[in-house]
């Protein structure tokens, strides 16, 4: 498991680069899917789980995930203007691949620089959510592709990510009736 770095003594163009992907700074596909997960659900992060329920083999219930908010990260006037931009980024943007019809799908995609000096193949990652039009629960995604054997420059998050994001996001929802 790899922890995310974020240097603290950076300076400004430290911090700047970093925001693009070019310094030093890395996060979890779990960590930017829970940015993405706050996003689209108006600023209310709510807490990780992994398993939903467990039960015994006679299949009671033994024990049940209850969904918790974590905290408040942004406000849910800033989260609205942030869901604007990533829909404009999947609907006239650099994330079409990820495009559903009939179904309010947001993101962003990312190419991030990979080794000492960018001299290995960069990462292609693509944060998004989808919203059906009823308002049920967003779900958000993070994909992450890394190593890839593609050319280096056909590597991006809209070329390589977007459509494995968008491949998830249709089975959660097509599972969600």
């Amino acid at each position: 498991a790899f922890a995310s770095i974020y240097d603290k003594k950076m300076g400004k163009d430290g911090n700047a680069q970093s925001s693009i992907g070019q310094f030093n700074t890395a996060a979890t596909p779990l960590q930017m899917a829970m940015v993405t997960a706050a996003i689209a659900n108006d600023g209310k992060l709510m807490k990780p789980y992994m398993v939903d329920m467990l039960q015994a083999p006679n299949l009671d219930v033994i024990e049940k995930h209850e969904p918790q908010e974590m905290s408040r990260p942004l406000s849910a006037a800033n989260a609205e203007k942030v869901q604007q931009m990533m829909v404009n980024v999947v609907q006239n943007g650099t994330g079409s691949k990820a495009k559903m019809s009939g179904v309010t799908v947001g993101g962003k995609t990312g190419t991030a620089q990979h080794g000492e000096g960018n001299k290995k193949r960069p990462y292609a990652w693509f944060i998004s959510y989808a919203e059906t039009p009823d308002k049920a629960s967003p779900v958000a995604v993070a994909v992450v592709i890394e190593d890839s054997e593609a050319d280096r420059e056909d590597i991006s998050g809209g070329g390589l990510a977007a459509p494995v994001a968008k491949a998830v996001m249709e089975a959660v929802l097509k599972s969600q009736g």
